[in-house]
């Protein structure tokens, strides 16, 4: 853009719309000069190509338009002549103003409108044909360093015993050397608005491929670079205030901790929540979903079927006139087909393979699918040197969960608020007996789980000097929840466990903050695993 055009823009809407008048005859010559000077300022505008004639001309007319009110005002000031003249020969100063305000706020947002649209995109003598659609677009995105030391109880069980029994199967690879991870994790996201009730968005995140959970990755050199996929593709509809529905892979569309979901978990396929307003302080919500986890080839060497998720939530919330607000929502998840099916016996049958979940951490009851001594039957075998592989272990419940989650969130001090969260889940999929017939092996049950949080603070870390303290504790039986979606940091992932988690933030600058959390686990039953797991963060987002 021209300097000189941008000087001249601004003059013109200077004399345009700021010129008044002072005195009634004295200076309508100086008047008349001011208006000669506007008249050839958009004049030397139209030969630059930054209006247009017509608009110049359309400029023009409302400015003599604007000197018939004046040559009104005149006539009637003459015609008391005596009194003007008298006011005038005191010494005062009679202020008329010389363009009336209607006709200034007018001639201002037409020149806005069309001088700056026109010098917007211009640059030298060319201008840039940038598409519209950009200013529908917005950015988003974190950063998180993480130092995160790991330390081992001295009474846990040796990797051995902790993986070779199927039922209490801990797929780690260290139990009792203490270790110092380095970790990364970045997000970067682009938003667009496609239309007044249509939005689409992608998002890309540092993480191991194979790992739904978590974003965060080691660093060293020798990793040379860093995972970097597609974690969100989505696209919400919003035709109603009242409505929104997402398709694609997207957040968490449920009211939930990270009991039942990690934080980070991406959920696939299609939701829609619904937000009725009752009065001025209470609102409901819904939620309901269907999200596919395993879609497998059938075939006659594969019976198995697709894995699903179908959930569905109801709640309401309650909000004061001073931001207090109180929430509880009722949630039931049925997970379809996820329970293993043991293959025939001949040693050599693999129809139901598919039945072992894809992705899982650790917790959950299992067994051995190939039991009858197939020489193909790995599950509790440990792989070289990494871990105990998942392959053959399938789930020995049936996962139908329960979830009831609540928030009280007190603002009577606000910026500081005080916010209690409670969440309580028991896993109504889990029949003894039933398990006994397809497995042929009597599981425990132990099928419930239970969390406390206490948050006191600033809801959110924003600004510079914020802060945050939190405690909670966590009980997950094995059987409660599924062990793969869970929280990927309690106990290192999975359920079977139990412990507390002690924390806080606090703003260096604005969106950026420190992080500290402790989190002292064991098992629930089982071969004894006691893990204390440190996290120190800096996480700046944008």
């Amino acid at each position: 853009m021209k300097k000189t055009q941008g000087i001249i823009t601004w003059l013109v809407l200077w004399v345009a719309t700021t010129t008044p008048l002072y005195g009634l005859a004295g200076e309508r010559e100086s008047l008349e000069q001011l208006r000669s000077t506007t008249v050839s300022l958009i004049e030397a505008l139209v030969q630059e190509g930054i209006l247009s004639k017509e608009k110049a001309d359309a400029l023009i007319r409302k400015a003599e338009d604007a000197r018939q009110p004046e040559a009104a005002n005149g006539n009637a000031l003459a015609a008391g002549g005596a009194a003007a003249g008298a006011a005038v020969n005191d010494g005062s100063v009679v202020r008329v103003q010389y363009v009336p305000e209607f006709v200034k706020q007018q001639l201002r947002a037409d020149i806005e409108k069309d001088v700056m649209a026109k010098l917007n995109y211009h640059v030298e003598e060319e201008r840039l044909k940038l598409p519209s659609w950009l200013d529908r677009i917005s950015f988003e995105g974190d950063i998180r360093l993480r130092y995160e030391p790991i330390r081992f109880s001295e009474r846990n069980a040796s990797e051995a015993w902790l993986g070779s029994d199927p039922s209490r199967q801990v797929m780690i690879p260290n139990s009792t050397q203490d270790q110092d991870r380095y970790r990364v994790r970045a997000r970067f996201g682009v938003n667009a608005q496609i239309s007044d009730w249509l939005t689409a968005g992608i998002r890309m995140t540092t993480g191991h491929m194979d790992n739904p959970l978590s974003p965060n990755q080691s660093i060293d050199i020798r990793a040379a670079k860093l995972d970097w996929g597609l974690d969100r593709v989505f696209i919400t509809a919003n035709p109603y205030s009242w409505m929104t529905a997402s398709a694609g892979r997207f957040a968490n569309p449920f009211f939930s901790t990270d009991m039942v979901w990690d934080r980070s978990l991406a959920f696939d396929g299609a939701a829609a929540t619904f937000m009725p307003k009752f009065t001025d302080s209470v609102s409901g919500f819904g939620t309901i979903g269907a999200f596919p986890i395993d879609q497998v080839q059938k075939g006659a060497l594969n019976k198995a079927k697709d894995k699903w998720i179908m959930g569905a939530q109801a709640g309401i919330e309650w909000t004061s006139p001073n931001k207090s607000s109180a929430k509880i929502g009722l949630a039931f998840y049925d997970f379809k087909h996820v329970e293993g099916i043991a293959n025939d016996i001949d040693g050599f049958d693999s129809r139901y393979n598919g039945t072992v979940m894809p992705y899982r951490q650790q917790g959950n009851n299992t067994f051995d699918i190939n039991r009858s001594g197939s020489p193909v039957g790995t599950c509790g075998i440990l792989t070289t040197g990494l871990a105990y592989t998942n392959e053959g272990c399938g789930l020995a419940s049936k996962f139908r969960v329960v979830n009831l989650t609540g928030q009280l969130d007190l603002a009577a001090f606000d910026p500081v608020h005080v916010i209690l969260q409670g969440d309580y889940a028991v896993n109504i999929g889990f029949d003894q007996q039933e398990i006994f017939r397809r497995t042929n092996v009597l599981y425990e049950k132990e099928n419930r789980a239970y969390q406390l949080k206490l948050i006191v603070g600033m809801p959110e870390m924003q600004q510079r000097n914020d802060w945050q303290v939190f405690g909670a504790y966590k009980k997950l039986e094995a059987d409660s929840v599924m062990d793969a979606f869970t929280d990927s940091d309690f106990h290192l992932g999975g359920t079977n466990a139990k412990g507390f988690i002690l924390g806080g933030n606090y703003g260096i600058d604005k969106n950026t903050w420190l992080t500290a959390r402790w989190l002292s686990t064991k098992e629930v039953s089982g071969q004894p695993l006691a893990i204390d797991v440190f996290q120190f963060d800096l996480t700046t987002r944008f």
